[in-house]
C-alpha cells in the first residue's frame, strides 16, 4: 500500500517519497523497511536516527526541519499520529478471530433462555434459565450465564467469562477471560460474639454498551439497586469494583485498582495503576487519578488531577515529594547546625564561667 493512499485516510500531509510502499506497521525502534511507524513522545525522537522505517505519521505542528537528518525518510503529517497509527493497524493487520463458529454441541441452554441470530456459543457454554443473548454475540468456550441474565447484542465474553443472574450487559460489550459479573458484594455485619453475620446480596451488575472489562476483573453485585458501568467505560485487567459502585461515562481505570462499595466516579475520568477508593467517596468528572495513589476524601472539583496517599493535587504533592527527598540531605545539615550550636553555648559557658572567676579574683585583691 503506498504512502499516498494511508495519508489520505487522515487528510494527511506527506513530506517525501509518497510512493513509498508500506507493508506493515510497527514501533520505531522495531520498524524494518517497508514499515509505518509513529512519533507522538518527543522522548521518542532520537530513534529517528537509527529506525529503519520507511515512514513515520508525526503530528502536524511537529517542525520537520530539525528532524529529516534522514533524506529517505518520508513522514506523514496528521492530527493525532498515535490515532491514526492505531487505524492503520487494524487495516494493514487484520485481526484472527478467537471465536469458533456456531453453537458447539456441548453448549447447555437452559429453559426458556432466549438466542438472538448468528449467535456463538463455544464448548461447555452453560446459558442459564431465563437467560438472553442478543444477536451476533460471541461466547468463547467455557462461559457461564447465570438464571435471568441478560447479555447484548455484537457482544465478545472471551473464555470463562462468568456473568452472574440477573445481571445486565449492553451492546457492543467486550469482557476479558476470567471476569466474574455479579459475585456477592464484600458485606457482613459484626455480631457480639465476634462472629459476622452476611449481609444478602440481593442487587445487580448492569454493564452500559461499548463497555470494555479486562481480564480476571470482579465485579460485585449491589446489595440493594444497581452497581453501574456507564456507557464507553474501558476496565483493564486485575481491577476490582465493589458493591453498589456508578462509574461514569467514558472513564479509564488501569489495572490492579481497588474501588469500594459506594463509590461515584463522574464522567471522564482516568484512573491509573494500583490506585486504591475508599468507600463512599465522589470523584468528579474528568479527575485524573495518578498511580498508587490512595483516595480517602471526596474530590469535587471537576478537571484536577491528583496524586499521594492520601490524595493530594498534584501539583502540591510533587512539592512534597520532592521535599521528602531532601530529608536526608536537610538532616545531615540539621545535625551540623546543632553540633555548632552546641558548641557555642559550651564556649559561652566558658566565657561566663571565665568571667566570673575574674570577676572573683579582682575583687579580692581589692
Amino acid at each position: 500500500m503506498k504512502i499516498r493512499e494511508i495519508a489520505s485516510w487522515f487528510e494527511g500531509e506527506v513530506v517525501g517519497d509518497d510512493a513509498v510502499e508500506i507493508k506493515h506497521v510497527a514501533k520505531i525502534e522495531e520498524a524494518e523497511n517497508g514499515s509505518l511507524t509513529f512519533l507522538a513522545n518527543p522522548k521518542y525522537e532520537k530513534h529517528l536516527a537509527t529506525t529503519r522505517a520507511s515512514a513515520v505519521l508525526v503530528s502536524r505542528t511537529v517542525d520537520l526541519s530539525k528532524l529529516r537528518d534522514r533524506v529517505s525518510l518520508t513522514f506523514i503529517k496528521v492530527d493525532d499520529p498515535y490515532l491514526a497509527f492505531v487505524r492503520t493497524l487494524k487495516a494493514l493487520t487484520p485481526e484472527l478471530d478467537p471465536f469458533p463458529a456456531g453453537i458447539d454441541p456441548t453448549a447447555s441452554v437452559g429453559a426458556k433462555a432466549q438466542i438472538g441470530r448468528d449467535v456463538v456459543l463455544g464448548r461447555n457454554v452453560v446459558v442459564g434459565d431465563g437467560a438472553s443473548i442478543g444477536d451476533r454475540t460471541k461466547l468463547a468456550h467455557g462461559c457461564v450465564i447465570g438464571t435471568n441474565a441478560q447479555i447484548g447484542s455484537d457482544c465478545l465474553l472471551y473464555p470463562n467469562v462468568v456473568v452472574y443472574h440477573k445481571c445486565r450487559v449492553g451492546d457492543r460489550v467486550i469482557i476479558h477471560s476470567g471476569v466474574v459479573i455479579g459475585a456477592d458484594g464484600f458485606g457482613f455485619a459484626p455480631k457480639k460474639d465476634g462472629s459476622y453475620e452476611k449481609i444478602p446480596q440481593l442487587g445487580i451488575v448492569v454493564l452500559d454498551d461499548d463497555v470494555e472489562v479486562g481480564a480476571n476483573t470482579t465485579i460485585d453485585r449491589a446489595t440493594v439497586g444497581e452497581t453501574r458501568v456507564k456507557r464507553g467505560v474501558k476496565i483493564d485487567n486485575l481491577v476490582q469494583i465493589a458493591h453498589n459502585v456508578m462509574i461514569g461515562e467514558n472513564t479509564v481505570i488501569a489495572a490492579q485498582t481497588g474501588i469500594s462499595g459506594s463509590v461515584k466516579i463522574g464522567n471522564n475520568c482516568i484512573i491509573a495503576g494500583q490506585v486504591g477508593i475508599g468507600g463512599h467517596v465522589e470523584i468528579a468528572e474528568r479527575t485524573t487519578i495518578l498511580g498508587q495513589s490512595g483516595i480517602t476524601k471526596s474530590l469535587l472539583i471537576p478537571g484536577k488531577t491528583y496524586f499521594g496517599t492520601p490524595a493530594k493535587e498534584a501539583r502540591e504533592a510533587f512539592k512534597i515529594e520532592a521535599a521528602l527527598r531532601s530529608l536526608p540531605q536537610m538532616s545531615l545539615e540539621f545535625a551540623g547546625l546543632q553540633r555548632m550550636l552546641e558548641e557555642m553555648r559550651r564556649a559561652r559557658t566558658r566565657a561566663n564561667v571565665s568571667a566570673k572567676k575574674s570577676s572573683s579574683r579582682t575583687k579580692r585583691k581589692k
